[in-house]
C-alpha cells in the first residue's frame, strides 16, 4: 500500500490518529475536502476499505460552530443504523442463535398475538412484517423513545395486510423489532450484543445506540432542521395525510421525530432503526467485511457463505407501500445508489440527511460517509454526496483491478 499522507495543515488530526490517503484515492479525498471548506458546510468523515484493508480515512470541517471535526468525531446517522442492526442479526444467524426462516414468535412468544404467528425474521429484515406504523402506537409520544414500551405495543399490534403484497418501510420500528428478537434469542441487552458481535470482532468501538455520557463530547451537532425548501418535514406532509401513500408514510413516523436530533434525548435512547451514532471508519470497516467474504483487517466478522448470500439476494419487492418507490430491500440492507442510479452491484444503508455505508462485494470495496450537515441548500432530507463519492471510489477500484469502468446492470428478478 502506498504511504499514508495528509491533505494540508488545516486537515491535520488533533489527536493521536493521522489521516490515511492511499495514493490511488488522493483524487477522491480532494473531492471530499472540497465539501467542507466553509464553517456553514459543517463537517464530516469519509473512509474506504479495499480487499479488507483501509485505503482512505479522512475528515474535515466543523463538528460544531466552535469545534473542529476530529479523528474521533462521530454523528447521528439516522437509517444508516438499520444496516448496523441487521449485521448484528446476521452474526447471530451465523452462530446458530437465530434462523432467518423461523417465526419471530419462536424467540419472542408475545409476538404471536393478533395474527403474527407466521411472521419470520426474514420478513422483519425485508420490511415485510407489516408493523411500520408508530404514529399513535402509544398514548404518550415521549414513550416512543422507550424501547420496552414500543416493543410491547408492537407485540400486541395487528400487522398491516399490505405486507403480503409488498414491503412497507419500517422507518422507526425496524430496529426495535431486530433488537427485541435478538434480546429474546440471547437473553442479553442489544447494546451488549452490538459490543460483542460487532465492535469487538471488528476492533472498532464506535457503534452506539444510546451514547454514554463520557462519549458525547465526540458527537457532532446536526443542522439544519430536517425539511424541504426550509419547510419542516412534519409540517410539509401533514396536509396530505388523507392521501393513501402519504397516510402510510406519515404513519411510519410521528410528530416531532424530525426534530429529535436537535436535542439530547435521542442520544440517551436505544432505537436501532434510526438513532445510531457512528464514525465513518467503523461503518467502512463493517461494510469492508461484507464486501470481502466476511474478512477485514485479518478479522472474520461473517461467514463467507453469509456475505455471498447478502450479495446475491434479489430484492424482495418492486414497490414499497410506505415509500412509494422500489428501494430493493434485501435482508436488512438495500441496493445502493451509486452515482445517479440504484444499482445491484452494491448494498448498504443510507440515512436521512446524507450519511451511510456501502459494500461492493464484487470489488472488495466499501465506502462510508458521515456528516453533521444534513442535505443541501434545497432540502436537508438527503443529497448526492455519498452516491457521488461512492461512484468515484468504484471507478478507482475497477481501474486498480484492470476492469471495464462500469458493467451492465443485471435484470431484476424480484416478485
Amino acid at each position: 500500500m502506498p504511504a499514508a499522507s495528509t491533505e494540508g495543515p488545516e486537515y491535520e488530526a488533533d489527536d493521536a490518529r493521522t489521516m490515511l490517503i492511499d495514493d490511488r484515492f488522493a483524487g477522491l479525498s480532494a473531492k471530499f475536502f472540497g465539501m467542507f471548506r466553509r464553517r456553514s458546510q459543517g463537517g464530516g468523515a469519509l473512509a474506504v476499505y479495499l480487499d479488507g484493508e483501509p485505503v482512505l480515512d479522512v475528515w474535515a470541517g466543523w463538528a460544531d460552530r466552535d469545534r473542529r471535526w476530529r479523528a474521533d468525531s462521530m454523528a447521528l446517522s439516522y437509517s444508516t443504523s438499520k444496516g448496523v442492526a441487521a449485521t448484528v442479526a446476521h452474526r447471530l444467524v451465523d452462530r446458530g442463535l437465530l434462523d432467518l426462516d423461523a417465526p419471530v414468535a419462536d424467540y419472542w412468544r408475545d409476538f404471536a398475538s393478533n395474527g403474527k404467528a407466521d411472521i419470520t425474521l426474514r420478513d422483519v429484515l425485508n420490511h415485510r412484517a407489516g408493523l411500520q406504523r408508530i404514529r399513535g402506537l402509544l398514548p404518550d409520544p415521549h414513550d416512543l423513545l422507550n424501547h420496552d414500551a414500543v416493543a410491547a405495543a408492537m407485540a400486541a399490534s395487528a400487522p398491516d395486510p399490505l405486507r403480503l403484497r409488498a414491503s412497507g418501510y419500517h422507518a422507526i420500528t425496524f430496529g426495535t423489532l431486530v433488537a427485541e428478537i435478538a434480546q429474546h434469542a440471547t437473553g442479553r441487552d442489544f447494546t451488549d450484543l452490538v459490543r460483542s458481535e460487532l465492535a469487538g470482532p471488528l476492533g472498532e468501538r464506535d457503534f452506539f445506540f444510546g451514547v454514554p455520557e463520557h462519549e458525547r463530547p465526540r458527537v457532532a451537532k446536526l443542522s439544519p432542521r430536517l425539511g424541504v425548501a426550509r419547510v419542516p418535514l412534519d409540517r410539509l406532509i401533514a396536509p396530505f395525510a388523507p392521501l393513501q401513500l402519504v397516510y402510510a408514510a406519515r404513519g411510519a413516523v410521528y410528530d416531532g421525530w424530525a426534530d429529535m436530533s436537535l436535542g439530547t434525548r435521542p442520544y440517551e435512547a436505544m432505537m436501532p432503526g434510526w438513532n445510531g451514532v457512528f464514525t465513518a471508519r467503523a461503518l467502512a470497516k463493517m461494510y469492508g467485511a461484507i464486501a470481502n467474504d466476511g474478512m477485514v483487517d485479518g478479522r472474520r466478522l461473517l461467514r463467507a457463505e453469509t456475505t455471498r448470500r447478502l450479495a446475491e439476494m434479489p430484492p424482495n419487492s418492486r414497490y414499497d407501500y410506505v415509500l412509494g418507490a422500489p428501494p430493493h430491500f434485501a435482508l436488512g440492507y438495500h441496493r445502493a445508489i451509486v452515482g445517479p442510479r440504484l444499482t445491484r452491484r452494491a448494498l448498504g444503508h443510507f440515512g436521512i440527511g446524507g450519511s451511510g455505508g456501502i459494500a461492493f462485494p464484487g470489488l472488495g470495496l466499501s465506502v462510508a460517509f458521515v456528516t453533521n450537515h444534513l442535505g443541501n441548500h434545497a432540502m436537508s432530507v438527503g443529497d448526492a454526496r455519498l452516491p457521488m463519492l461512492a461512484a468515484r471510489a468504484e471507478r478507482i477500484a475497477r481501474i486498480a483491478r484492470g476492469r471495464d469502468p462500469i458493467p451492465a446492470e443485471p435484470k431484476a428478478t424480484a416478485s
